[in-house]
């Protein structure tokens, strides 16, 4: 994959779009839109700019390079399951200690000798154009701002390469790198992420970190970038597995950091430990804002770059996004890493209306009691595993996993509220919900077992049901019977939220023979019949700690919080495209969107 842009003409239908736009939200919103289209296609922008600053850039950008599954099948160059075929071997690879361990290793050794990555004493191809330091200019890269509340342009497709204060170990890591002037980035590596751990390393030390970003090149790197490795094995290996052979890498021109030697545009500088910066806000993957955190900042040494380089991006937000689709990847071909904790897992899914990390399903064989908690606490307690918020289980006899009816009709005639695991824990450092960063509510389902016996004593019509609720709360609104022809049907309501939801679940408590699984909602922004971002909603907004009760009912408060529930953190906002832009690329014909996909996809607020 030499040329990127040029494969994606040949295999992608890529999508190229001539015409002036801006860096600033136009670009952005049209991936955004794309991407959720049935027939979402890479796109590239042959004239990016900048219309605040007055800057036409002389490269394109590149986005939506993980436009759909079967594109992605073709990045691999096979199915992920394929490629998982043999990936334990690589994940369990050590150095060996000494002349007869090697021995011992032979024989893995020449099976893996493709993986390892091979660095040349030569310039490669990203380094065509050197760029010294009094003349860098992050201003002349096409750094796209996405979204109105974003605290300034970010550096989406970084690949960012780090090592280890001993030079021991090296990482490459997908981060996202705030733009704040010509020669400075904000470094947003979380607390539990290699890069981080390496910084604690030079911040003890009292040294300047080296940091080399990548952009662009083999669309494997950056999903390599992703991957939940085990910690200190560096990307790179993964990514001469799946290609089955050794990635090129050139030493970077102001620091001893090898990268791909085909990437785009390289930009290389340090990080002083002693020096942070607010970073944010960013319009995230979750499809909420992650709010203003000091980080640490990159200055900038040298920029270079191929002759002709193509600068990738990407765009997050609520989904579907590309990453539903690098997520898919990275689902199937990591299972087996996952069986060696967990040896009677059959599956796994993570939808991506759940955002990844809010929500898997898991398929199991299950053998005795319990076996299913067992599995919860062996998810929870390891790698980025121990993020995940939620976590379903069924037996080897439900239905695929993917399949959304199905699936659900199976754990709903099996959700026994004595089988529901309630926790805390370790949770993702973008996560807006728990009362604490960092740590907060997890839950558990066990639905491996036969179908439980009870059912709702008296069944309403939903009419019915809302008129007996709103004469006891006017401030409830809205209300739809999901799954009633199952054991535990959903009961969804929307509210004007005036008080503590933990009122109106108690006020409720009267009509717990008509419900046996209630689920809340604000009104505002809410479609009451749009299962797809209701899901993503409450799975987002829940910390199961705080807003899960199992008795009389199940009921679930997946409403946005403040002080009226003790919330005393700031809750994010949304991210909504920008209606003035959404309305240009209409009349321009960049896009085409009607007010029921506009609605469908959450892309603007409304009442």
């Amino acid at each position: 994959m030499k040329d990127v842009v040029q494969w994606l003409k040949e295999n992608g239908n890529l999508k190229i779009i001539d015409e002036l736009l801006d860096v600033e939200l136009e670009i952005p919103h049209i991936a955004y839109i794309e991407v959720k289209t049935d027939d979402s296609r890479p796109i590239l922008f042959t004239n990016p700019i900048n219309k605040k600053k007055n800057i036409s850039y002389d490269m394109p950008v590149l986005m939506n390079i993980f436009a759909n599954k079967a594109l992605t099948e073709k990045i691999f160059a096979k199915h992920p399951d394929k490629v998982a075929q043999g990936i334990d071997k690589l994940l369990k690879l050590k150095a060996p200690a000494g002349f007869i361990e090697k021995l011992k290793m032979l024989p893995e050794l020449i099976a893996l000798k493709n993986v390892f990555p091979k660095r040349s004493k030569k310039k490669g191809a990203c380094q065509e154009v050197i760029i010294p330091k009094e003349e860098v200019d992050l201003d002349k890269l096409p750094i796209l701002k996405t979204w109105e509340g974003d605290g300034g342009p970010y550096i989406t497709m970084g690949q960012v390469y780090t090592q280890s204060l001993d030079g021991q170990m090296q990482n490459l890591g997908m981060y996202r790198l705030q733009q704040y002037d010509k020669t400075h980035l904000g470094m947003h590596w979380q607390i539990h992420k290699d890069a981080s751990h390496f910084f604690d390393q030079y911040q003890k030390a009292g040294l300047k970190m080296p940091v080399t970003v990548a952009i662009g090149g083999d669309p494997l790197y950056i999903w390599c970038g992703q991957a939940p490795m085990p910690h200190g094995m560096f990307e790179m290996l993964l990514y001469g597995f799946v290609r089955g052979e050794n990635a090129q890498l050139v030493k970077s021109i102001t620091n001893d950091i090898y990268i791909p030697r085909d990437v785009d545009i390289v930009i290389e500088g340090f990080v002083d430990p002693s020096k942070m910066k607010v970073e944010g806000p960013f319009g995230d993957h979750t499809g909420y804002y992650t709010l203003e955190e000091p980080y640490p900042i990159m200055e900038v040494e040298t920029i270079t770059m191929k002759e002709k380089p193509v600068f990738q991006a990407t765009v997050v937000g609520k989904p579907p996004l590309e990453d539903k689709y690098m997520g898919w990847a990275t689902e199937r071909i990591f299972l087996p890493m996952l069986k060696p904790m967990a040896p009677d897992l059959i599956d796994y899914y993570m939808p991506e209306n759940g955002v990844f990390h809010n929500l898997i399903l898991g398929k199991m064989k299950t053998l005795y009691k319990g076996h299913a908690q067992q599995f919860m606490h062996a998810f929870w307690g390891v790698g980025q595993m121990s993020f995940v918020k939620h976590a379903i289980f069924v037996n080897e006899d439900a239905p695929e996993l993917s399949d959304d009816i199905a699936i659900t009709e199976y754990i709903l005639n099996r959700l026994d509220p004595n089988k529901v695991l309630i926790t805390q824990g370790i949770i993702d450092a973008l996560d807006h919900t728990a009362n604490e960063t960092l740590v907060g509510g997890k839950l558990g389902i066990d639905a491996t077992a036969n179908e439980v016996d009870t059912k709702i004593k008296n069944p309403i019509s939903d009419n019915e049901l809302l008129k007996k609720m709103q004469e006891i709360d006017a401030n409830i609104l809205e209300l739809k019977q999901y799954f009633t022809h199952t054991k535990n049907p959903i009961c969804l309501i929307s509210v004007n939220k005036v008080e503590s939801m933990k009122n109106i679940i108690t006020k409720l408590e009267d009509l717990k023979e008509h419900i046996k699984l209630l689920i809340i909602v604000d009104k505002v922004n809410n479609q009451i019949d749009n299962e797809y971002m209701l899901l993503w909603r409450v799975v987002n907004n829940i910390d199961a700690q705080r807003d899960i009760r199992l008795e009389p009912f199940i009921a679930v408060d997946g409403t946005n919080k403040s002080e009226l529930d003790g919330f005393n953190r700031i809750w994010p906002g949304d991210t909504f495209c920008n209606k003035e832009v959404l309305d240009s690329l209409q009349e321009r014909g960049f896009i085409n969107i009607d007010e029921a996909f506009i609605k469908k996809f959450g892309l603007l607020h409304f009442k």
